[in-house]
């Protein structure tokens, strides 16, 4: 069977195909899912977040989504706010301002990878491979894009 971002992202909860079943049944366009089983999220304002995509869209990324404040925004507006799936323990060892990280113990609003919705959405969805974000191509990202906040 191939592994999609959906079958992907199931794999968090208990029974993996009844959840997928359930969420693709019900038509819901975000679910809750909990972080640090197999990935945590670090969380970041959009206005840092879309321009550090940017920078890590060059390579190899992982999924990203956001939530751009309910307007369904998809311009760099600055609001709402972005996650990045990144590997599991990387949410206890965070440490940066601004950075919001959530992993074992916390429930994350995810959306379907396959349905378009207004307020959380994917930026860089789910493929099913399993690669995430790579905290410290992150980090540097998230560097590079704060001094770009900076320059006049």
């Amino acid at each position: 069977m191939e592994t999609t971002g959906l079958h992907w992202l199931a794999q968090v909860m208990p029974n993996p195909e009844a959840f997928r079943a359930h969420w693709e049944r019900t038509g819901l366009g975000v679910m809750l899912l909990p972080a640090g089983r197999r990935w945590d999220v670090l969380t970041v304002p959009g206005r840092l977040g879309r321009p550090a995509l940017d920078v890590l869209a060059a390579g190899p990324c992982g999924p990203v989504f956001t939530d751009s404040g309910g307007s369904g925004d998809s311009g760099g507006s600055g609001s709402g706010y972005v996650g990045f799936l990144v590997p599991v323990g990387t949410a206890a060892r965070w440490i940066g301002t601004g950075v919001r990280s959530s992993g074992e113990g916390t429930w994350i609003p995810v959306p379907h990878p396959g349905r378009r919705s207004r307020g959380v959405r994917w930026l860089v969805p789910p493929d099913g491979s399993g690669r995430l974000n790579d905290p410290v191509m992150l980090e540097l990202a998230l560097h590079e894009a704060a001094a770009g906040l900076t320059d006049w």
